[in-house]
């Protein structure tokens, strides 16, 4: 399974949606690459989901610590760039790719892609 995640402190409820759905589908035996796109780019350096916080939800940082623990995070190129996030300020095994690699994700046989 492949998710986008669009939305940050912006769109809290749509941001916890992604996180979930991708923890959930971990927990389910799924394979999981999350992307982490716009807003929700900022959840790849150290300490920004413990910013986060919307009531009657997992903590952002279960959740993340969760999809690290058992699938791939991906920061987009792009808003890594306009961000001025490089490799180097990530959470260890976040890791930066652009729209080839998650083209190439979400056309993988039995894929199914899910932008939040």
């Amino acid at each position: 399974m492949v998710i986008k995640v669009t939305a940050g402190l912006d769109a809290p409820e749509r941001c916890n949606q992604a996180f979930t759905v991708a923890a959930a589908a971990l927990a389910s035996g799924v394979p999981v690459s999350l992307w982490l796109t716009g807003e929700a780019s900022w959840f790849g350096l150290p300490g920004r989901a413990k910013e986060f916080s919307l009531p009657e939800a997992v903590p952002l940082t279960d959740l993340l610590d969760a999809v690290l623990a058992g699938g791939r995070v991906t920061v987009c190129t792009q808003c890594a760039a306009r961000r001025s996030i490089t490799p180097g300020d990530l959470i260890d095994g976040v890791r930066i790719a652009g729209a080839p690699t998650f083209v190439e994700e979400a056309l993988a046989e039995g894929a199914q892609a899910l932008v939040y």
